[in-house]
């Protein structure tokens, strides 16, 4: 709302601002100006509304920590929009507002790590001649020697009490993999560390497949349990009804 004094000698004389019944007048270059004044009424912090702070919050602290490695997600405007229309899906991890656990990330299977044009890539974790290995369906004869394939792993561990997922990625050569019924595996002990999460993406020049991280990780389901949403709500207030 806006007023014009026709007769500044007249009427309403300001210095400063007042508020009247919700709104604030104030004078800015010889006119008087009003607009709604803040509330002060407390936040609405209904279940759903928590759950999708929660979530994004949650979304925030995993692509901090994989935004530290190169990612593709070649179908949206970029890489951060890519990854959050994935991470949404993700399950609500409840932690409270302030302390340690503010800042958690947590491995959970299901994460995204790109998205791309290329065929998606099966993958699961078991065994090669009974060593732990990251099987694929991706079938040897059929990938050009130009492809690259990148190995995304996640690690959770403890930041002082609080958990944090950290993310590295590294090319893998052919020789390093294991062709097991005409399919590309990669074997080694590490596969079967339940602290880690594995996503293997295939590129082919500026285009990948479509990746989410899998793990045997239960370790976030803490997070997750009714308990944990009472002691997350508590910290902020409690939820509204």
């Amino acid at each position: 709302m806006k007023k014009q004094d026709s007769n500044p000698g007249k009427g309403i004389m300001m210095t400063g601002s007042f508020r009247s019944a919700g709104i604030t007048f104030y004078m800015r270059q010889g006119q008087i100006v009003g607009r709604v004044a803040r509330s002060k009424e407390k936040r609405s912090n209904t279940l759903p509304q928590f759950n999708q702070r929660q979530r994004v919050r949650h979304t925030v602290a995993l692509w901090q920590a994989l935004s530290q490695c190169e990612v593709m997600f070649t179908r949206h405007k970029s890489a951060y929009q890519g990854f959050v229309s994935f991470a949404n899906k993700l399950p609500v991890v409840y932690v409270p507002r302030t302390g340690d656990l503010s800042e958690a990330s947590l491995l959970m299977p299901g994460i995204p790590v790109s998205d791309g044009t290329l065929p998606e890539i099966n993958e699961w974790i078991g065994e090669v001649d009974g060593t732990p290995a990251l099987l694929t369906d991706l079938v040897a004869t059929t990938v050009p020697r130009n492809n690259k394939l990148l190995l995304y792993t996640a690690e959770q561990s403890l930041v002082g009490d609080s958990p944090r997922v950290h993310f590295t990625m590294r090319q893998v050569p052919r020789s390093e993999m294991t062709v097991v019924d005409g399919k590309l595996a990669i074997v080694g002990a590490e596969f079967a560390d339940e602290m880690k999460g594995w996503a293997l993406v295939r590129v082919d020049a500026d285009q990948c497949s479509p990746q989410t991280v899998v793990t045997g990780c239960t370790y976030y389901q803490q997070f997750t349990t009714e308990e944990a949403l009472a002691e997350a709500a508590k910290s902020y207030g409690g939820l509204t009804k």
